[in-house]
């Protein structure tokens, strides 16, 4: 759908689609103008992603600027979103498009609120706001949380809410209700995006149920993730693209000192209230946009995700932009000592963005890094050996399957996979037995029957490998893999007429497989019709130039025609 670019039928799809485990319309739009326009060129679609997120950078700065009249504390703010380490994951990763995408409607939400807050306010002036946050929640859910972050707008820059601690819960609540009152089409409109967001999400098997990731584990890990997202904001130097739960669990130390580190902060941004209410705001921002991605309802298997910080970060950076710049002028300090210390930092950052960026050249070199800063990871590690497998590194790959293997046991896809690997290398009674553990672990799996059949056959077992052909075209008949490996196992045993049969079905189910056109017409040459084979050759070299056993294929057929002409 994507790579056709934006057709109706595409765009049809974008908003009826729960594909991806997600719902994310204007997000599925945004890459189907990528490919009407560049193609699939990812240079150019990681270009857009950038530009976006050159635009979010002068959105926020502007944002800044209308509320609190300062200039340089929000060009830094600013700078900060642009250049920090941890932002590189959802510019570099083509599918966190939502990432930008999302946050650029809500700053237009968030600078549509503060012209509405500071004029005339009607109905007229709102529509904007509910529009652009409709658009955010389409590109991402992330922004679910936006109503409070106006709320907190309202106590700071806005002035708009008046209250201290000293007053009490009771004058808190009676300030915040109008406030709170005018807000209700945005909290529909969230709670809107949280249900079908839920369902997509669901639906797509994305949801951990509780007896994977328990109540205690998911408040545990919210705890440690949300002081671990302030730690690597203040020193990011080990990022990784996945972060995997421990498996022995969050450690007790972890838990206890996150807490502190948290009611600390908490107890200092109350305390700075009158005066400095940046504190408050830019705390309650960055906990309020962390609880879509904290893990309470857990969607993945993560326990935290650089891209998740995003948003929630702009509250860290105010908090640190306004109160340092505060303590600065309290002590005199002089500005130019300010700037070289301010361009220095932003300096030292750059370079650590940059260093991240390239991390992001190729799978392998990403998954390398991950494993080193992380560990029993299991999901990287299967990348890491999917990603070398590709690149012909078939002994790293049976290591790194292996090694996954070790750390789950019953993992599935790394036991098809190590067997495919071992097949690959011509060790087909060792493959023959990590096939046999898949099929046991799943015993409905076309694709495992498909490759424990074509180990056996290549170990010269062929009676067992019929039985795991028969049995994977049961489990899988509309697999046109399973009938494009079943004729030619067919046509080795002689029984061409079955064989074509299977080739035939195989290029119906999806006409674009050069190995069952290579197949069908090594059987027409095994029946002594070579006229015949030949398109079929063709065919499998235009669909895989590289096909070089369709190349030889072709020249035999070629010489029998030859042959019989002299």
């Amino acid at each position: 759908m994507v790579k056709a670019g934006l057709t109706a039928k595409g765009i049809i799809w974008a908003f009826t689609t729960f594909h991806a485990a997600n719902w994310h319309p204007l997000t599925w739009l945004s890459h189907m103008l990528d490919s009407q326009i560049f193609g699939l060129n990812p240079g150019l679609h990681l270009l857009t992603s950038t530009l976006i997120h050159t635009a979010n950078t002068l959105l926020l700065f502007i944002l800044l600027r209308k509320m609190t009249d300062r200039i340089w504390r929000s060009a830094i703010v600013a700078a900060l979103l642009a250049l920090h380490p941890m932002h590189v994951e959802s510019v570099a990763w083509a599918a966190e498009r939502k990432d930008v995408l999302s946050s650029f409607f809500g700053l237009l939400c968030l600078l549509a609120y503060v012209r509405y807050a500071r004029t005339t306010r009607t109905w007229k002036r709102f529509f904007p706001v509910i529009i652009t946050l409709g658009l955010g929640l389409m590109a991402k859910p992330m922004l679910v949380t936006w109503p409070f972050v106006m709320l907190l707008l309202d106590y700071w820059p806005l002035k708009r809410l008046k209250w201290l601690p000293s007053e009490g819960i009771g004058r808190l609540v009676r300030a915040a209700l109008p406030l709170a009152r005018e807000k209700i089409p945005l909290f529909v409109l969230v709670g809107m995006s949280m249900v079908i967001t839920y369902i997509a999400q669901s639906r797509g098997g994305a949801v951990r149920e509780f007896t994977e990731a328990p109540v205690s584990l998911r408040l545990s890990n919210a705890l440690v993730s949300t002081a671990r997202y302030i730690y690597s904001t203040f020193l990011p130097t080990r990022l990784g693209v996945y972060y995997p739960f421990p498996p022995e669990g969050i450690p007790a130390w972890q838990i206890v000192l996150a807490f502190v580190l948290l009611v600390c902060i908490t107890f200092v941004a109350i305390r700075a209230m009158n005066g400095y209410g940046y504190m408050i705001a830019g705390w309650g921002w960055y906990l309020v946009t962390l609880i879509p991605v904290i893990g309470l309802v857990q969607v993945g298997g993560q326990s935290m995700a650089d891209r998740y910080s995003y948003i929630p970060s702009i509250g860290i950076f105010v908090m640190l932009v306004w109160g340092l710049a505060d303590y600065m002028d309290r002590r005199r300090i002089r500005h130019s000592a300010i700037a070289v210390a301010t361009a220095a930092l932003l300096i030292i950052i750059a370079s650590l963005a940059w260093i991240q960026v390239g991390l992001w050249r190729d799978s392998v070199t990403l998954y390398q890094h991950t494993l080193s800063v992380t560990s029993d990871n299991l999901a990287i590690r299967y990348n890491l050996a999917h990603a070398l497998g590709k690149q012909g590194r078939l002994d790293e790959a049976t290591v790194h399957f292996t090694e996954a293997l070790r750390i789950k046991p019953d993992f599935f896809d790394a036991a098809v996979n190590l067997g495919i690997t071992l097949s690959e290398r011509g060790k087909f009674a060792e493959a023959v037995g990590y096939l046999e553990r898949a099929v046991q672990l799943k015993p409905d799996s076309g694709k495992a029957h498909l490759q424990l059949a074509l180990a056996l056959a290549q170990s010269g077992n062929n009676g067992e490998a019929v039985s795991h052909f028969t049995r994977a075209l049961e489990v899988a008949p509309d697999d046109p893999e399973v009938h494009t490996n079943w004729g030619l196992m067919l046509a080795r045993l002689g029984r061409l007429r079955e064989a074509s049969d299977q080739l035939n079905e195989a290029i119906r189910l999806n006409p674009n497989i050069a190995e069952a056109h290579n197949n069908l017409g090594l059987v027409f040459l095994m029946q002594g019709n070579p006229e015949k084979s030949i398109p079929h050759f063709s065919t499998a070299l235009r669909l895989k130039p590289d096909l070089k056993v369709a190349q030889d294929n072709l020249n035999r057929a070629q010489a029998q025609i030859n042959a019989r002409r002299e």
